[in-house]
């Protein structure tokens, strides 16, 4: 079909690796849990915008170019590790705020309103586009379901591309509306709400360390 092959195997494929938790799957459940569904939507859909940027770099060869040239994949790599940091360091001061003003009333409205200046379909974006691991993940995934010999193999990225992103679109949907269920358990317990974000934090503190530690 269009220069796909084996597209059974590519499918159940994706749905594992769409599973696998990583910073952008775990932004937008963290946005649906604080500002709703229609904030949630508006992370993940800069978490697709994000995608299909590096889907399209990916088809156009920019995965052969970070893995031939070390510096850029380096600018890249650090750069993508320091906005993590920077993020997973804004969600521990947030949940240390809670730890020391979960008992306090005026405190607890504080903690609904939105966070300032933040900007969720940016913060998403950004997360997706410093990852130059996703780009050679692309293409080393897709590269092995295009027929080698159809005349016009990009189209063939379209679609296993396409088909990715319908993946997303299910599995994203599902997590903003289990935040949304999570943001009521939360108001109603401030311990869970504050262990959550802590939690929140150190995982993104570890999606930087492990990308600091990739290698093209």
């Amino acid at each position: 079909m269009l220069g796909v092959i084996d597209l059974p195997t590519y499918l159940a494929g994706l749905v594992l690796i769409v599973l696998l938790p990583g910073p952008n799957s775990l932004y937008v459940l963290s946005v649906a849990a604080r500002r709703g569904v229609r904030t949630g939507y508006t992370a993940a859909a800069g978490v697709w915008c994000g995608d299909t940027v590096l889907m399209t770099l990916s088809a156009a060869g920019v995965a052969s170019l970070l893995q031939a040239n070390a510096v850029l994949f380096g600018i890249v790599k650090y750069a993508g590790a320091g906005y993590l940091t920077w993020l997973a360091i804004g969600m521990l001061r947030a949940a240390r705020a809670m730890w020391r003003a979960r008992r306090d009333p005026v405190a607890e409205s504080a903690e609904t309103e939105p966070v300032a200046g933040e900007r969720p379909f940016r913060r998403a974006l950004v997360i997706s586009l410093f990852n130059p691991k996703a780009i050679l993940f692309f293409v080393a995934f897709f590269v092995q379901f295009v027929d080698p010999g159809y005349a016009y193999p990009a189209l063939s990225f379209v679609v296993l591309g396409a088909f990715a992103q319908l993946a997303s679109v299910l599995y994203l949907t599902a997590l903003i509306f289990s935040g949304t269920r999570l943001a009521t358990a939360f108001r109603q317990r401030k311990r869970l709400s504050a262990g959550a974000t802590t939690a929140a934090g150190a995982l993104f503190l570890g999606f930087a360390v492990k990308l600091t530690l990739a290698s093209a």
